[in-house]
């Protein structure tokens, strides 16, 4: 059931939507087999979603929640600006990932892998993600 886990959500930014991303998240894992990802996985989608949202707020974002690999990958898109230097762009990263130190101690006790970059498009973005496995 796991190998055809593949959902793409498109969230409107307001803060309430890392209630919403934390229940399609646990139905999601619940119905395709993973239910002993659920807890990993629905912190990881609240914790990308809510630093989505303190650093853009009330823009639309994407959730992306797929298996592959024999991992389950939540992944998350939104609109932030771009910078004007690498440096501005640098530390503003480096601000975000210093947010994110409840996803970085879930994901490493439980063997992943998380990160973000820039999104690769015309008005920017940022991409950051959670790689859990079994």
């Amino acid at each position: 059931m796991a190998d055809n886990l593949s959902y793409s959500f498109a969230l409107p930014g307001g803060a309430f939507c890392a209630g919403l991303a934390r229940s399609a998240v646990a139905e999601l894992l619940t119905r395709h087999g993973l239910a002993e990802l659920r807890e990993p996985a629905v912190l990881a989608a609240s914790e990308l979603v809510a630093s989505a949202y303190r650093f853009t707020p009330d823009r639309e974002m994407l959730l992306r929640v797929h298996w592959q690999f024999d991992a389950l990958r939540i992944i998350l898109y939104d609109q932030h600006p771009s910078h004007g230097s690498a440096a501005k762009s640098e530390e503003c990263r480096e601000r975000r990932s210093e947010s994110m130190w409840l996803l970085a101690a879930t994901v490493d006790s439980y063997g992943g892998d998380w990160g973000l970059t820039p999104a690769l498009t015309p008005s920017g973005g940022c991409k950051a993600w959670a790689l859990l496995h079994r």
